[in-house]
């Protein structure tokens, strides 16, 4: 009888690509079956797109009120509350987002549960008291193997480094302006503590508007979309994007030239090849020292706005300054063996199922 592994696609479409390479891998394997359970036909069409070759068995879970796109999700508890009987069926379930670990406080709820922990970042927001009910967490990168055991999150055995899949998507620098003037990627992120968007918003985009130079992609954390006005701008060096395919599988961390941002995890999908990067402390906080604030290191940070064109003019020559700490960072955050993490974290739940079966 094959080995029959679930994973979880409740969340929005950009934890899709955290675990599908992963998923892909599994279904390649003999005498196992893949299931994908999903309450959204839209989030399941995405998953067909890259499985031409038909390997994962999708399963339509029931599903509660809510919007249906690929970035407004209903409830998820409410979606897993819906199909606990279905869940049941599954000895293992995979996920990349942590509600699912209220199943395990469930009275004898039958099934394992293991997390792939989804992004790389630093802010403290990365790390809930739910994730210690998952009874095996997978993670990129020695950085959330330490700090998840230091807050009592899991233990030295069931929190495993393996690296991360998201890379293996082999996204391609692409042209998304007409001429070659350089690129500035800006990725605020949505945690209304930390986001430089929230409090300094209009202030940000009429500075970017003005960059004599420069062409700039817009391309907020897509929860972003949801707690502020939609981010508009008619400059034709700026381009907009609140939720795309492009803003979830690394188009535009692999094409730009510069970095700007805050907090989020985009950061190490960028310095992956390292390039210079400029963070917003527009709020003048003491982050020397914050651990969550760690990846200001590896780049310039400006405190107003009016000293953003002379960041990017000094970015190329400042660059070299800053690889080591990137190239460290990388080290810290994501492992990057030279077994692709697909195949890493295949085997690691895969023994994980049979052992567990």
């Amino acid at each position: 009888m094959p080995t029959s592994i679930a994973f979880l696609a409740i969340a929005e479409a950009q934890q899709l690509y955290h675990w599908l390479p992963t998923a892909l891998e599994l279904a390649r394997r003999d005498d196992v079956r893949i299931s994908v359970l999903s309450p959204s036909e839209r989030i399941l069409d995405l998953i067909r797109s890259r499985d031409p070759q038909g390997l994962l068995d999708p399963v339509r879970l029931r599903r509660p009120p809510g919007p249906d796109t690929l970035f407004r999700q209903p409830s998820r508890l409410a979606t897993l509350l819906l199909n606990y009987r279905t869940l049941t069926r599954f000895p293992v379930l995979v996920t990349t987002e942590i509600t699912t670990a209220w199943l395990s406080r469930v009275p004898g709820f039958p099934s394992r549960t293991i997390l792939i922990k989804h992004g790389a970042g630093d802010r403290e927001g990365g790390y809930k008291q739910r994730h210690r009910y998952f009874d095996l967490t997978l993670v990129g990168g020695i950085k959330d193997r330490r700090r998840m055991i230091e807050r009592g999150l899991g233990t030295e055995q069931n929190i495993v480094v393996a690296g991360y899949p998201k890379f293996e998507l082999d996204t391609e620098p692409q042209r998304f302006f007409p001429d070659d003037r350089p690129v500035l990627l800006y990725n605020p992120h949505f945690d209304a503590e930390l986001s430089s968007w929230i409090r300094h918003g209009p202030a940000i985009l009429a500075a970017l508007e003005a960059l004599d130079g420069w062409n700039v992609i817009v391309a907020p954390h897509i929860k972003l979309a949801r707690q502020v006005p939609p981010i508009t701008s008619r400059a034709p060096h700026v381009r907009v994007d609140m939720g795309s395919h492009h803003s979830i599988d690394m188009s535009y961390t692999t094409s730009a030239d510069v970095y700007l941002g805050d907090v989020s995890s985009q950061i190490y999908e960028f310095v992956v090849r390292p390039r210079p990067c400029i963070f917003l402390n527009l709020d003048r906080r003491a982050w020397q020292g914050d651990p969550a604030f760690a990846h200001w290191r590896l780049g310039q940070v400006i405190e107003d706005l009016a000293d953003l064109p002379r960041a990017l003019a000094r970015a190329a020559d400042l660059q070299p300054g800053f690889i080591d700490a990137q190239e460290t960072a990388m080290r810290d955050s994501i492992d990057q063996s030279p077994i692709p993490a697909s195949r890493r974290q295949a085997d690691l739940i895969l023994d994980f199922a049979r052992a567990n079966g």
